[in-house]
């Protein structure tokens, strides 16, 4: 195979990152391009001080120019897009700053990483389907190999910003998704409903939900659940039975079942310690 990333001969270079030949990573010319790991249903492989942002997904890392370390092994599913340098030379100067900034990160020498959503996997998908079949053409065309490039680096740039100014809509969807679940938590278990009262998709909100909380819609569902199925059972005057039908459980074993797996005690068993605690004789 013919060594890439050389100037003289490929000003890009696209590949599936599990298919990355040994000679890209040793490669004396890597340094002179940008590059574009995108990782498809993984898991970051970076640092990250919030646990709960450690989710699979479709993680995009944008490594710039001149910077280094990079990457000395893959493994991973994905896609590797990499271009030189000088294909940024052609551009107007406030389109290649752009791309430059696009690709920093926070830190000095660092890099840019970016958490897709489902709706931008779906046009990147179909941007970077476009790069494919131009680049394994026999005779590329560098005209077309730009523009596509470009048109994808315009569509990330577009994203980015986007997600900067959503943050505060995001903060008023758990808002919103909070207010909903006080409210219909007895009678609607499926993440659906919750999804389509705030017009997103069900893996969009688990998603928000999973940054900000920790947790997943289901697991929230079933916490509040259980803190109402323990104040019931200490306060209430029902039967077993009757507080699992009001909080939507048909079936009474159903219902000690969930309580039990989520407690670690039957309903009985934790009714009696709780009354035994609260009200001794």
């Amino acid at each position: 195979m013919i060594q890439p990333m050389d100037p003289d001969k490929d000003l890009f270079f696209i590949s599936p990152l599990k298919a990355l030949p040994q000679s890209f990573f040793e490669s004396p010319f890597r340094e002179d391009y940008f590059e574009i790991a995108w990782l498809k249903n993984e898991e970051p492989i970076h640092f990250i001080k919030d646990e709960a942002l450690y989710i699979k997904g479709d993680w995009m890392y944008l490594i710039p120019a001149n910077r280094s370390p990079r990457p000395s092994k893959s493994g991973k599913n994905g896609t590797l897009i990499a271009f030189h340098k000088s294909v940024l030379d052609y551009e107007v100067k406030e389109f290649t700053l752009d791309v430059i900034r696009l690709f920093l990160g926070k830190g000095a020498g660092s890099f840019s990483t970016i958490l897709l959503e489902e709706d931008m996997v779906i046009t990147l998908e179909g941007l970077l389907r476009e790069l494919e079949n131009e680049y394994e053409q026999q005779q590329k065309n560098l005209l077309v190999l730009k523009a596509l490039l470009k048109a994808f680096l315009l569509k990330l740039m577009q994203y980015k910003t986007q997600s900067f100014t959503s943050q505060g809509l995001n903060e008023k969807r758990i808002y919103h998704f909070l207010l909903l679940l006080e409210n219909h938590f007895r009678e609607e278990k499926l993440v659906t409903f919750y999804a389509d009262k705030l017009n997103i998709t069900p893996k969009r909100l688990n998603q928000i939900l999973k940054q900000k909380t920790g947790k997943t819609i289901t697991q929230l569902l079933q916490e509040r659940t259980v803190v109402e199925a323990k104040q019931e059972l200490i306060l209430s005057a029902q039967t077993i039975k009757e507080i699992g039908y009001s909080l939507g459980f048909e079936d009474r074993s159903y219902f000690s079942r969930f309580f039990k797996k989520m407690t670690g005690q039957t309903p009985e068993q934790f009714q009696k310690q709780a009354k035994e605690r609260i009200f001794p004789a």
